[in-house]
C-alpha cells in the first residue's frame, strides 16, 4: 500500500495544521472550553470557508467528493490539535447519515446547509445498559397519524447539545435486542418535547443526555426505510470509528514529538534525560506505536471506501483493536517520562492523555471489537 500523500491531499494538511497551528493554540482551546457553548463559532466557520467541512461530501451540495483517506488528513491534524468542535458530530455522522441514507429531499435541505457551517447535527444512539451494541435501541416511534411519536432516553449524545439537527434511532417493531425494527428520524433539537442536558467529558468534548417525551415526528422526519436502519448506523458508525481512529494517530504523534522534545531539554546529572538509553528505548517504542497505528488507520480508510460490509467490519475492528492498545501505551509513556507534570492541567500532554483514553472507548473498547472480529472472521 502506498501511504503517500496526493499533491492535493498534502496541501489539505498544510493548509489546516497552519490555520490550527496559529489559530488554535492550546490557550485558544482552553478558553473555547471554558466557555459556554464548548467550542467556537468563529472556527466553525472558518472550517467551512476552509472546505473542511465539505470533504467527504458530493459536489453537488457543495461538497469535495473527497475519499475517507482524504478524511484521515482532517482528524490527523484535529488529533494533533486536540480540536473540541463538533466536527465528528456533525461530519463524521450525521451528515454521513443524511448522504448515505437520506431522500433527494432531506440531502438537499441539510447537506448545503451543514457544508456551509450553518447546521450542525448529532446522533442519539446510545441509551441505558446498551454499552457498545447497536442493536439495543428501546426508545420506541409509534404510528400517530401519517407520522411518528418518539419515547425514550439517550446517553451521552457527542456535541448533542450544540446540534440543530439528532438523528434518533427509535424502535418502530421487534424486541431490543433485534437487528431489525430499528427506524432512523430526524428530529429537531428544539422540538417539542426534546429536552437535552448538556455537559462535559472527561475529554472537554460536549455530550448530552436526550429525554425524548412525545415527541411528534412527520413522514419527512424518517431517515431511510422504516424498521431498516441497522444496516445504516452499523455503516456509518464503522466510518466514525475509523475517524477517530485516525484522530488518535495525530494526537500519538502530538504525545511523541511532545515527549521527545522535553527528553532533551530536561536535565539530570548534568546531560538531557534522552541521553539515557533505557529512555530511548521507550520512545522507540513509542514510535513503533505510530507507525504501526497509521498503518492500520490508512488500511480501515481504503477499505472503508472499498471493501463489502464482512471485510469492512473485521478490518475496523482490527484497526481499533491496534489504535486502542497504541493509545493507551503511549498516553501511559508520554505522561510517564514527563513525569509529575505530565498530569498537570496546564501541560498539553494531559489532555493528550485524556483524549487518547477517551478515543480507547468510543465506539467500543478493544474487547469489544475482539469479539467482532471473532465472529467477522
Amino acid at each position: 500500500m502506498n501511504f503517500e500523500y496526493s499533491d492535493e491531499q498534502r496541501l489539505l494538511s498544510d493548509t489546516l495544521r497552519k490555520f490550527l497551528g496559529t489559530g488554535y493554540s492550546f490557550d485558544a482551546r482552553g478558553k473555547i472550553i471554558a466557555s459556554p457553548a464548548g467550542f467556537s463559532d468563529d472556527v466553525w466557520a472558518a472550517l467551512a470557508e476552509m472546505g473542511v467541512l465539505s470533504v467527504p461530501f458530493d459536489a453537488v451540495y457543495g461538497g469535495f467528493g473527497g475519499t475517507t483517506i482524504d478524511m484521515l488528513i482532517v482528524f490527523e491534524a484535529f488529533g494533533e490539535a486536540l480540536v473540541v468542535e463538533p466536527y465528528l458530530a456533525t461530519v463524521g455522522l450525521g451528515g454521513r447519515f443524511v448522504a448515505r441514507g437520506g431522500s433527494a429531499e432531506q440531502r438537499a435541505r441539510i447537506l448545503p446547509a451543514l457544508i456551509q457551517g450553518k447546521h450542525k447535527m448529532a446522533f442519539a444512539q446510545t441509551e441505558v445498559d446498551a454499552r457498545w451494541d447497536l442493536r439495543r435501541v428501546t426508545t420506541r416511534a409509534t404510528k400517530s397519524g401519517d407520522g411518528w411519536v418518539l419515547e425514550g432516553d439517550k446517553r451521552a449524545v457527542l456535541h448533542g447539545g450544540s446540534a440543530d439537527t439528532l438523528v434518533v434511532s427509535a424502535r418502530t417493531g421487534g424486541a431490543p435486542d433485534d437487528a431489525r425494527g430499528i427506524s432512523l428520524f430526524l428530529v429537531e433539537r428544539t422540538a417539542p418535547g426534546v429536552a437535552v442536558t448538556d455537559y462535559r467529558g472527561l475529554d472537554n468534548l460536549r455530550v448530552a443526555d436526550v429525554r425524548l417525551s412525545g415527541v411528534r415526528a412527520g413522514r419527512d422526519a424518517l431517515l431511510g426505510p422504516e424498521g431498516d436502519g441497522f444496516g445504516l448506523i452499523e455503516d456509518v458508525v464503522d466510518y466514525a470509528t475509523t475517524l477517530v481512529c485516525g484522530e488518535a494517530v495525530g494526537a500519538i504523534k502530538y504525545a511523541h514529538d511532545a515527549t521527545l522534545d522535553y527528553l532533551k531539554t530536561r536535565r539530570q546529572f548534568g546531560v538531557p534525560i534522552g541521553s539515557f538509553q533505557a529512555l530511548q528505548h521507550r520512545m522507540v517504542d513509542i514510535l513503533i506505536s505510530y507507525e504501526q497505528a497509521r498503518s492500520i488507520a490508512c488500511l480501515a480508510c481504503v477499505k472503508i471506501d472499498t471493501a463489502d460490509a464482512a471485510e469492512r467490519r473485521r478490518v475496523v475492528s482490527a484497526a481499533k483493536i491496534k489504535i486502542a492498545d497504541a493509545a493507551r501505551h503511549v498516553s501511559q509513556e508520554a505522561v510517564q517520562l514527563h513525569g509529575g507534570m505530565g498530569m498537570t492541567e496546564e501541560l498539553k500532554i494531559s489532555h493528550t492523555f485524556r483524549r487518547l483514553t477517551m478515543i480507547a472507548q468510543a465506539f467500543g473498547d478493544a474487547d469489544h471489537h475482539l469479539a467482532r472480529f471473532g465472529a467477522a472472521s
